[in-house]
């Protein structure tokens, strides 16, 4: 007489499965939402490696898990996405660390500029766009043959709830007119959003191993996120303050858990829905809460647009993410 097999627990972020054998990189790793991504995943007992353009702060944040991780298995790796033409050095600085292959790779570095004046990448690209979308864009590219060389690797993309009310403007990528640093960010955690489902639709037209994740962490602040000195320090006041605002929003140690499932959970890429089919965001209006799934938001299922954003991303950048499966 068969059995059935039994259906797996509910997904609990405080108690996360066993990843001991896994390899995992975190863009901007050594600070914010990043930082938790990586503190939580090396708590699995996974390898985890921050990149970071900043090796000192990268240091402060390797240190900041191994005292709260007993046995951390956490390194550092210099990337800086503001530089495309630095980029294909990533997978030799992490081959130097005795990683040949990639479980998953989390697309989670971003600039955010709160006022003008309009400022560039040393490649000429404004720069939120230049490091939030093109740097990411051109990185996985770099990274395929160690996501390739794993059984069934994953590329988390994160984006922001501040895209939502966004748009891109398919003859203005660069925001040379207008500027307005606000919609600027909006603006570019949305092309990061559309290369994250574009990507998937690639990868399982290409009969890829590797499979594309869509997260976004909803609204985590600095006041409600707990210290982990010396990369975040809360202070008396900020908790106060903040109260109000924890009814609706929640800390960053919150906002990494979608990302978080996005990269651990087997249910993230069941047959039943593909990962292009929808997002992984905070259960509570996708603000604040415990991830779920949730369907794609409808400007980010337009096919035409992501089509284009990729071309002018392939010429921007000089590099194909599916090209060709090796450098």
């Amino acid at each position: 007489m068969s059995s059935t097999p039994a259906a797996p627990p509910p997904w609990n972020v405080r108690r996360l499965p066993g990843a001991g054998d896994r390899v995992f990189l975190v863009t901007g790793g050594n600070a914010g939402i990043g930082y938790f991504v990586a503190e939580q995943l090396a708590s699995t007992g996974a390898t985890v490696v921050l990149g970071s353009r900043d090796p000192a702060r990268a240091g402060a944040a390797t240190g900041s898990i191994r005292a709260r991780v007993p046995g951390a298995r956490v390194r550092a790796v210099r990337l800086d996405l503001a530089c495309l033409a630095s980029l294909e050095a990533v997978p030799g600085a992490l081959g130097a660390l005795g990683v040949d292959r990639l479980d998953a790779v989390v697309l989670n570095a971003g600039v955010a500029l709160d006022d003008p004046p309009r400022r560039e990448t040393g490649d000429g690209h404004e720069l939120m766009f230049g490091t939030n979308h093109l740097g990411h864009f051109a990185l996985t590219r770099w990274l395929m043959p160690l996501l390739s060389a794993a059984p069934a690797a994953r590329v988390v993309t994160t984006g922001s709830f501040a895209a939502k009310s966004e748009r891109l403007d398919l003859d203005d990528l660069q925001s040379r007119h207008d500027y307005r640093p606000g919609r600027a960010y909006g603006r570019s955690k949305l092309a990061q959003m559309y290369f994250g489902v574009e990507l998937e639709r690639r990868l399982r037209a290409a009969g890829s191993t590797v499979a594309g994740v869509l997260v976004h962490p909803g609204g985590a602040l600095d006041s409600l996120t707990p210290s982990r000195p010396p990369v975040h320090v809360r202070g008396a006041g900020a908790r106060l303050g903040a109260a109000p605002a924890a009814l609706f929003l929640q800390g960053k140690h919150a906002g990494a858990w979608p990302a978080v499932r996005a990269v651990l959970d087997p249910a993230v890429l069941g047959p039943a829905v593909p990962p292009a089919s929808g997002l992984w965001e905070p259960r509570g209006f996708g603000l604040r809460g415990a991830p779920r799934r949730a369907p794609l938001w409808s400007h980010l299922a337009d096919p035409a647009v992501a089509a284009r954003l990729w071309e002018a991303s392939r010429a921007l950048t000089g590099v194909d993410v599916c090209a060709r499966p090796g450098p």
